[in-house]
């Protein structure tokens, strides 16, 4: 009888999944946005960051991916149909802004000063979330073609985007408003008309080649429990409501 306590917590053990139990670490791919509130839901999991379209041609390639979590539905939608995740989950929103350095040398005050001659801007890519999200709010502001001449760079994720608007190396980027708070002591925001934003939804799913499908699963739970959605709302994003 002495000895049950230690079965019983050894049976125990076995049935908690990964990020719980302390086994082997679940791979969690997941959009560079999330790289700074990820691991405070979940320390456990290894963690992949970078722009959701590499980390699904990645996955689309055989990459060993657990859960896979993007900045847009565009992505996993995709890897859906194609059968290699599991049906995807909304579990944040968000915002886009124009971020400029804190000196702030071209003097923006709104979207619409992007259109000077001579100002630098930095875009993402047309293929990642945030790329495609900023061509969006250009077009309905109208004014893609004046802000398209001066964009000095495209970036791969929404990181490069702030280190360089950071560093100086541009006078505006656009980012995601959760993009902000960490550099918040070196750049500034300049808010975007609401009126004009793009609906920006990040989704999560399981990869139907995990080979811990379990843990994974339970990572798709805690990122949608009451204590994920508080550390979300608190890192700046937008919370959908869930069924």
């Amino acid at each position: 009888m002495k000895r049950l306590p230690a079965i019983v917590l050894t049976v125990a053990a076995l049935a908690l999944p990964a990020s719980v139990s302390g086994g082997t670490p679940i791979t969690v791919f997941a959009a560079a946005s999330l790289t700074e509130v990820l691991p405070r839901i979940d320390k456990a999991p290894r963690y992949s960051f970078a722009g959701s379209d590499q980390l699904a041609i990645q996955i689309q390639q055989g990459a060993p991916a657990d859960v896979f979590a993007a900045a847009s539905p565009k992505q996993p939608e995709l890897l859906f149909r194609n059968g290699l995740v599991r049906r995807p989950a909304v579990f944040a929103t968000n915002k886009l802004i124009v971020l400029v350095p804190r000196s702030n040398p071209a003097h923006i005050q709104s979207a619409y000063d992007l259109r000077r001659e001579g100002v630098k801007i930095v875009i993402g890519a047309l293929t990642v979330p945030i790329g495609a999200y900023t061509r969006q709010i250009l077009d309905a502001l109208g004014i893609t073609a004046e802000v398209t001449k001066n964009v000095v760079s495209e970036e791969t994720d929404v990181k490069g985007i702030v280190t360089k608007v950071a560093l100086g190396e541009a006078d505006a980027g656009f980012v995601y408003l959760t993009d902000a708070k960490p550099v918040s002591s070196r750049t500034r925001s300049i808010a975007l008309p609401a009126w004009a934003q793009p609906a920006i939804r990040y989704e999560v799913a399981v990869v139907k080649a995990s080979s811990r499908p379990q843990a994974a699963a339970a990572f798709v739970k805690k990122l949608r429990s009451k204590r994920a959605r508080l550390l979300l709302r608190q890192a700046g994003f937008g919370l959908p409501k869930l069924p």
